[in-house]
């Protein structure tokens, strides 16, 4: 695949910051003529956010971007792209690697960087597979590590680190003696798709006759991290494979004391039932995902998303059954196509779709309690007008 012209970015992120520094050193180790943009976020309490400019041989420029509304991920959004700009129009740059501060996600700087019309070539999250199930099973505030982007963040250690893992088409793994073959099997189930590649990996004895056009000069075979940092990134399709409508979510497994369990069903939940099981379910996994219906609100796709102990319900708009005929035509058509593949009969698109991944999982305890959850043969036949008539019990948890 050939790298376009102009400045090839590669964003490499990561809470694990010991394997991003290593998978960023390996970057500018491997393409002469890289350079490292960093926005180092833990000044923003003093008003500034730090960049620094680096190549190999150490910094070549730094400086400060002032917050934006208090905000400095905020900053960083504003700084990045004319940063980069001035690179690509100086010359001499053959690859950018913006190197994300810690709690900062790949995904919103990805599409920043491209719509400032910059090409970003991939994207890359840093793993050490000893430390994924200690940060999916931290449940702490951001804030209270000093890891929180703005005032108002109130995310938490373990769903930033799953959006990271999750967004990236390629994880960069540390080669970490303490992980064991349950670590390197959650990491694989949880992220079936990427391509994992790890940060030690030489480059082959000989260049590799594939295509892929590398920034000159050329003056060693290039490692598998790097080839993976300019094969190409999609930023419509990584938010697509994000979206809880198409999101592509892992598959069954069970390997190494490591299961994902995938749950199917066309009946809705009852949603008094449901929402006094939330506990046990969002505990019941180390990390789980995906989209449901609720009996009483039989037009709108929820999004379950949990991490850590904690649990995040939302609407994620409606689904496509229920909208007219007219209605689709202004629908992606990546969600159409999700939606047709998945079509149902009597209830369209409508189902029960979650995904369970954990060590030691209760795959028959769970389902049980998923199967409880359900309606009953007579609430089911009883039908919409009396589903309608079902306690409203997610309205709290909504906000509605």
């Amino acid at each position: 695949m050939a790298v376009p012209p102009g400045l090839p970015v590669v964003i490499v992120g990561g809470l694990h910051a010991d394997a991003r520094r290593a998978a960023v050193a390996r970057l500018l180790a491997d393409v002469p003529g890289s350079v490292v943009l960093h926005h180092d976020l833990a000044t923003a309490a003093a008003g500034t956010v730090v960049r620094t400019i680096r190549d190999a041989s150490g910094i070549l420029d730094a400086g400060e971007a002032p917050l934006v509304n208090d905000c400095a991920c905020c900053a960083l959004r504003e700084d990045l792209v004319p940063e980069l700009e001035r690179l690509r129009d100086a010359g001499g740059t053959r690859l950018a690697v913006v190197e994300l501060w810690d709690s900062v996600e790949p995904k919103a700087m990805a599409e920043v960087v491209t719509a400032g019309g910059l090409t970003v070539t991939g994207v890359i999250t840093a793993v050490d597979p000893a430390l994924v199930l200690p940060f999916l099973g931290n449940g702490d505030d951001l804030a209270d590590g000093g890891l929180a982007a703005a005032a108002t963040d109130q995310r938490t250690v373990a769903d930033t680190f799953a959006r990271q893992l999750e967004y990236a088409p390629v994880l960069a793994v540390a080669d970490s003696p303490e992980a064991d073959d349950e670590d390197r099997e959650l990491l694989a189930q949880l992220h079936p798709t990427a391509r994992r590649v790890p940060i030690g990996q030489a480059a082959p004895a000989d260049p590799l006759d594939d295509g892929l056009t590398v920034p000159t000069p050329r003056l060693r075979p290039l490692s598998p991290l790097a080839r993976a940092a300019l094969a190409g990134f999609d930023v419509e399709a990584a938010a697509a494979a994000q979206h809880p409508a198409c999101a592509l979510l892992p598959a069954e497994a069970d390997a190494h004391g490591v299961s994902t369990l995938v749950w199917n069903r066309r009946r809705p939940f009852h949603p008094e039932r449901l929402y006094a099981a939330l506990e046990d379910l969002t505990c019941a996994a180390a990390r789980s995902r995906g989209r449901f219906w609720l009996a009483d609100k039989p037009d709108t796709l929820f999004h379950w998303d949990a991490a850590g102990g904690a649990l995040c319900v939302e609407s994620a708009g409606p689904w496509l059954a229920s909208l007219p005929d007219a209605a689709w035509e202004m629908v992606p058509p990546v969600r159409r196509a999700a939606a047709a593949l998945d079509w149902d009969a009597e209830h369209g698109d409508r189902c029960q779709h979650l995904v369970f991944t954990s060590p030691g999982l209760d795959r028959d305890g769970l389902e049980r309690l998923l199967e409880s959850c359900l309606l009953t043969d007579a609430e089911y036949a009883a039908g919409r007008d009396a589903w309608q008539r079902l306690p409203h019990a997610f309205d709290t948890l909504l906000e509605v």
